[in-house]
């Protein structure tokens, strides 16, 4: 596979030791040999936004931006039910493209991730095609899968995933890539690559810890056993667990509670949590303490004080 370059952009993230800003736009290339070597701080405290760009798109993901009251809302699609929503060369394509469209969108306020597939989310990668690649290519893809999926992470909007059905191995690991995650009671989750002699390349071995537990996600990936939609919300995978069928309207209920708060404010809560998290509490405070100070002198500030005063909704505008 052609070796591609990349626009990585970042949010304002800092190192532990100085909050230092990080330039937001820079050209790398996607490839490990070409990046920052994992034991550097740059490494470990900054978060890359990296998109792949090419000239097509896909049939197999469908953005759809909600309008009038829910105005704000988008909606991501995976769409390939011949596959169970496998993801190939072509469907990586499609979501990496529908993921530049929106970080550039101003007026997205929270997505959600989907599925119209009957009982599957994502089955993972596409095991036919991965069979065809020689080593060399098999490692292009699963970077390119892996820095796909941290873009979607450091998208500046909340992303909620909707798992109905099955949601494994790269299926899993996009949905750990999205702020919440929201699933039906039959909903079968896991990282089973473990089973083909591989481990999960595109960051389950980091995300599943950070949300549930060091011991939890190394059982769950050395054995490579599949937990229910009940068992995901016990362990604190997923935030919801509702009946069959009820997870897209569960979901659309957060969306909604979301995109009625001012927009500035959900973004830079989100650039504070994730960038807090990567750092000592010293540090951590510091950016919290400078993103409350972009919000001081915004319009939308204002507004809330002035809705809150006079006992009505407010109308934010994310100015």
């Amino acid at each position: 596979m052609r070796t591609l370059m990349v626009v990585s952009r970042s949010l304002r993230h800092y190192s532990v030791e100085k909050l230092k800003p990080i330039r937001p736009w820079s050209l790398i290339s996607i490839f490990p040999e070409n990046s920052l070597p994992p034991n550097s701080n740059q490494w470990l405290y900054q978060t890359r936004r990296t998109l792949i760009l090419e000239p097509t798109s896909s049939q197999f993901v469908k953005l759809h931006r909600l309008s009038d009251s829910d105005s704000g809302i988008l909606e991501v699609s995976l769409d390939r039910p011949e596959a169970k929503n496998a993801i190939g060369k072509e469907m990586l394509r499609g979501l990496q493209h529908t993921l530049e469209a929106i970080s550039r969108d101003s007026f997205a306020n929270v997505m959600l991730l989907r599925s119209p597939v009957p009982r599957v989310f994502c089955s993972g990668a596409d095991l036919k095609e991965r069979k065809t690649m020689t080593p060399d290519e098999a490692r292009s893809f699963v970077n390119s899968l892996r820095a796909t999926f941290s873009f979607l992470e450091t998208l500046r909007i909340p992303t909620i995933a909707v798992i109905e059905g099955a949601a494994l191995g790269g299926g899993l690991e996009i949905a750990l890539s999205c702020d919440l995650r929201i699933c039906g009671e039959d909903a079968l989750l896991g990282l089973p690559e473990t089973g083909l002699a591989i481990i999960p390349g595109a960051g389950g071995t980091q995300r599943l810890p950070r949300l549930v537990g060091k011991a939890k996600a190394k059982e769950l990936i050395f054995t490579g056993r599949k937990i229910g939609g009940r068992d995901a919300m016990a362990i604190g995978l997923v935030n919801y667990c509702v009946p069959a069928g009820e997870a897209h309207l569960k979901a659309l209920e957060i969306a909604r509670d979301i995109n009625e708060k001012g927009p500035v404010a959900i973004r830079l809560a989100k650039t504070a949590i994730n960038g807090g998290l990567e750092a000592s509490m010293g540090p951590a405070l510091a950016l919290e303490e400078e993103c409350y100070e972009q919000l001081l002198n915004t319009k939308d500030r204002l507004e809330g004080l002035a809705a809150f005063a006079e006992k009505r909704k407010p109308r934010y505008t994310g100015e």
